[in-house]
C-alpha cells in the first residue's frame, strides 16, 4: 500500500477538524434545550405540572376518578390514560379547535398513555382512572416528548394525593419515564430538535425510555433520506444520553416522596 509523502501527512495532522455546525439556537449537536418543570400549577387537579423544553411549554394535569372503563370493572385494577391537544395559538398561525381531534392527536395521546402505563403498577391504586391531560401552550418542536416528561410529574403528584388519603396498596411507580427527540439535520446527528430542525430533518426519531434504561417506544422515520443500522444506533445512543439527563432532573425534583424507586 502506497503511503502519502511525509510532508502531506504532517500537514494533515496539523489541519484542525471543522467544528460541528451551530444550531439555530446556538446549541451544540449533543445539547438539550433548557429544561424546567413547575409543579402544582393547578389548584383543582390532583397532580399538575408545566414542562418547559426550550420554547415548548406543555401543561399536564392528572385527574383521579373513582371508576374504570367497563372492560376493567371488578378486576381490582386501575387505568392510566391520556389526552393531548394544542391551544389554537400554540403555533405561528392559529389552528382551529375543531381540527385538534385528528389522527395526530390520537396517536400522541396513545403514546403518552402507553408510556406512563409501562412504569405503573395498575393494581396499586384500586379501581380508579387517572387521566393525564396534556395541553400544548406553545409549540417549538418536541411537544409529545415534553408531554411525557411533564406527565410523569403530574402522575406522581396524583399518587401523592392518593397516598395522603391512604388509597394506595403499595408504591405504584415501578420506574420513571422520559422521552426525547433526535434526528439527522444537515448530515449531523442532533439531540432535542426544535421546530425548525424537526421540519427540515433528514431523519427524525422520538425515543421513550425508563429510568433503568429500557426502551418503551422508538419512532424513527427517514424524512428526506434513508438511514442504516449504524446511524440508527448512533441516534439511539444520543437519545439515551439526553434521557439520562432528563431522568436525573425528574428524580431530583421528585425526591423524598417515597413513591419513586431509587
Amino acid at each position: 500500500m502506497t503511503r502519502k509523502p511525509a510532508a502531506i501527512r504532517e500537514h494533515e495532522s496539523r489541519t484542525p477538524h471543522a467544528p460541528p455546525p451551530k444550531r439555530p439556537d446556538g446549541r451544540g449537536p449533543k445539547q438539550l434545550r433548557s429544561l424546567k418543570v413547575e409543579r402544582g400549577v393547578s389548584s383543582h387537579a390532583e397532580g399538575s405540572a408545566i414542562v418547559h423544553m426550550g420554547r415548548t411549554r406543555v401543561l399536564c394535569t392528572a385527574s383521579v376518578e373513582d371508576r374504570v372503563p367497563g372492560w376493567l370493572r371488578n378486576q381490582g385494577r386501575g387505568w392510566v390514560t391520556a389526552e393531548y391537544s394544542m391551544l389554537p395559538r400554540a403555533t405561528g398561525e392559529r389552528t382551529p379547535r375543531t381540527s385538534q381531534a385528528g389522527g395526530r392527536a390520537q396517536e400522541i395521546q396513545r403514546l403518552i398513555g402507553r408510556s406512563l402505563r409501562a412504569i405503573t403498577d395498575l393494581t396499586a391504586f384500586g379501581e380508579r382512572t387517572i387521566t393525564l391531560d396534556c395541553d400544548v401552550l406553545e409549540a417549538d418542536g418536541g411537544t409529545r416528548t415534553a408531554a411525557i416528561n411533564g406527565a410523569l410529574v403530574a402522575l406522581h403528584d396524583a399518587f401523592v394525593w392518593l397516598s395522603n388519603k391512604h388509597q394506595l396498596a403499595r408504591p405504584p411507580l415501578a420506574d420513571s419515564v422520559a422521552a426525547i427527540s433526535v434526528g439527522v439535520v444537515g448530515g449531523t446527528p442532533c439531540l432535542d430538535l426544535d421546530y425548525v430542525e424537526d421540519s427540515g430533518a433528514d431523519v427524525d426519531m422520538n425515543v421513550v425510555m425508563t429510568g433503568k434504561g429500557r426502551f418503551i417506544e422508538v419512532q424513527g422515520t427517514g424524512e428526506r433520506t434513508t438511514f442504516d443500522e449504524a446511524e440508527m444506533r448512533s441516534l439511539l445512543r444520543l437519545a439515551r444520553s439526553g434521557i439520562q439527563r432528563i431522568t436525573r432532573y425528574q428524580r431530583k425534583l421528585l425526591a423524598g416522596s417515597g413513591l419513586l424507586p431509587e
